[in-house]
């Protein structure tokens, strides 16, 4: 049974209006080293196939979503046992899309944000958005520290850290002109994940929008959310973990690439019917407790293969979203220029998601 839109955990945009440099805060962590499989059960869901033997070049991020639970569980390695599969981590999905600007990558996760800067001017990159490894709600916040501000416009003047690029960064820029703000009112950061935590620590920066387990361990330090991306959601700016794909591998894989939506698609049904089992994989995978693990779960909504192939996401409505991101960070002077509606719908390829909803 295909398991129905889930409340779960996470994830990343645009580029920043107004720049502070912090000394310690300005190194980006640019994508990581390849890692095996940390973990987890080695057994196919399904019946192996061995008739697959072709050379993936995977990135992924530490999101609780099922791609960790992919990973985690070695499903592709146990279902293509004779394909040669690399898995490589990065910091953000600005990163995954510098891989894929250097041909490194076959298969990457990123947001939609900087899905939508792969797809525009300059860049204009061969590849195609293939999977939605879940639509992001409260998994991406806007944290203050101690009471600093209860809305955005109390924020004004103070220094607010993000990463660059990703879904939180436009949903914070988004969350600014909402209120009617100026970007150049506040002090942005552009700062990693793992860089935000200690800034915060050092008392170098007011908030942050950002995702767990960075999130949680801001909340933890005095931390008080204000605004999540589930509030720009529903202002009409949804933000989203996407899987994309290398034209050339859509062309050339499409074996590999139907078998790799169907274990995420099992992934996804595992969050949703045991997610005790999926939050183990978590754990290992983003470095959190098994409990932590299962309370992210419901900073997200995961979308199963056949609703991802329908009007609403791959089917139809995604590519308008693109669009419309598209539009937003011209304006942000995040990309050169907005390409026309069907170049973002063209962005956007439902047939891995069709097959493994079959």
């Amino acid at each position: 049974m295909k398991p129905a839109p889930l409340k779960s955990a996470r994830s990343k945009a645009a580029a920043a209006a107004a720049v502070t440099a912090l000394a310690l805060l300005a190194s980006g962590c640019v994508g990581g080293g390849d890692e095996a499989s940390a973990g987890g059960s080695s057994d196919c869901p399904w019946e192996p196939d061995e008739s697959i033997t072709s050379t993936v070049r995977i990135g992924y991020q530490k999101i609780p979503n099922g791609d960790v639970v992919v990973k985690d569980q070695k499903i592709l390695e146990s279902c293509a046992p004779n394909a040669t599969i690399t898995w490589s981590n990065f910091a953000s999905g600005g990163d995954v899309v510098q891989a894929f600007g250097g041909k490194s990558l076959d298969i990457g996760l990123m947001g939609s944000s900087p899905a939508t800067k792969a797809l525009s001017a300059p860049l204009n990159l061969p590849v195609k958005v293939v999977w939605i490894h879940d639509v992001i709600g409260a998994a991406e916040s806007l944290v203050v520290r101690d009471g600093a501000a209860t809305d955005i416009a109390g924020l004004k003047g103070k220094t607010i850290a993000t990463p660059f690029g990703s879904t939180a960064h436009f949903s914070l820029l988004q969350a600014i002109t909402d209120a009617g703000e100026k970007a150049t009112d506040y002090k942005l950061v552009n700062a990693e994940p793992e860089q935000i935590a200690p800034a915060w620590s050092r008392g170098d920066i007011d908030a942050s929008w950002v995702w767990d387990p960075t999130l949680s361990e801001l909340k933890k330090d005095k931390g008080t959310v204000i605004l999540t991306s589930e509030d720009t959601a529903k202002a009409g700016k949804p933000t989203f973990d996407v899987g994309v794909a290398s034209d050339e591998f859509i062309a050339g894989d499409a074996d590999f690439l139907a078998l790799w939506a169907k274990a995420q698609d099992y992934a996804i049904g595992q969050i949703a019917d045991d997610p005790d089992k999926a939050a183990e994989s978590v754990a290992v995978e983003v470095g959190v407790t098994t409990e932590e693990a299962k309370a992210q779960f419901d900073g997200f909504v995961y979308l199963s293969a056949e609703e991802q192939a329908g009007p609403d996401y791959l089917g139809g409505k995604l590519g308008t979203d693109l669009f419309a991101t598209a539009q937003f960070l011209l304006t942000q002077d995040g990309i050169a220029a907005v390409g026309p509606e069907s170049a973002y719908a063209e962005g956007v390829d439902p047939s891995a998601a069709e097959a493994a909803a079959q």
